[in-house]
């Protein structure tokens, strides 16, 4: 077999994944913090405030990341409850419901942050705007997804439910992302571009991009911590999982 399917096969299973999940969470949040504190540093202290916005204008530091990955999370949220659904990978539908409450983190603060931003620059903190409308809309997915995933006690079908609907609620992503090109808007329009010359000034990028990287290396850290612990709520009473609460080594691992 080859070795890289051979990893993903022994990922699957519930007590490799814990021990993955345990040795790298730890890095994943450490190296997120520690590149979202140089970013922020950069957004703070280097970059000069916007000559139309002043320092207000340091707050999308903190919303644009989130607004990406609250897109990026559902769309995978929807990916790995596709497999799930396709080949019942009982990781997969872990992974997918991991998801929906970090997505949901990132969506609100979103919200938030843009509110406080449009408070000085539009006088008002919420206006029905299509690109606030939609995020909006995005966020009551994510927690219709956590409520039916909880309101059902059997958790793979909890778990498929919660996942068709995350699949259903996908087409609202291209949506949320175009809303500011196919309707009149408040919202300003795209002003950065990963392929293409971006309307930002080159000094204000880069601590951007240091905020993308480290919210996505935090992200992985969230994602292993809450699968890891659905993992071994799905697998307690298990001999591996009672002797790692007991603390015993060498304890017979039960992959079943």
């Amino acid at each position: 077999m080859n070795p890289i399917v051979l990893w993903f096969h022994k990922l699957g299973s519930p007590p490799h994944f814990d021990r993955f999940a345990a040795r790298w969470a730890p890095w994943a949040y450490a190296l997120g913090l520690a590149v979202m504190a140089w970013g922020m540093y950069g957004a703070l202290f280097v970059v000069p405030a916007d000559y139309q916005q002043g320092d207000s204008f340091r707050i999308l530091y903190i919303h644009v990341p989130s607004a990406w990955m609250s897109l990026a999370v559902f769309g995978l949220m929807a990916f790995y409850a596709a497999i799930a659904l396709i080949w019942r990978i009982k990781l997969c539908e872990i992974l997918a419901m991991a998801c929906a409450p970090i997505g949901a983190g990132f969506t609100l603060i979103t919200l938030l942050t843009g509110a406080i931003w449009g408070k000085p620059m539009w006088g008002t903190w919420w206006d029905w705007d299509p690109r606030l409308t939609t995020e909006l809309i995005l966020l009551f997915l994510y927690l219709g997804v956590i409520g039916l995933y909880n309101a059902i006690d059997d958790r793979r079908a909890a778990a498929r439910a919660a996942g068709l609907l995350a699949i259903v609620g996908v087409v609202l992503l291209p949506i949320i992302r175009y809303s500011v090109v196919w309707w009149n808007s408040l919202h300003q329009g795209q002003t950065i571009r990963l392929l293409g010359e971006s309307t930002m000034d080159p000094s204000m990028v880069q601590p951007l991009i240091w905020m993308l990287v480290g919210t996505k290396l935090w992200f992985i850290g969230a994602l292993l911590v809450r699968a890891r612990a659905d993992n071994l709520r799905r697998e307690s009473g298990k001999v591996w999982v009672t002797a790692l609460a007991t603390g015993k080594a060498g304890a017979r691992s039960d992959a079943s």
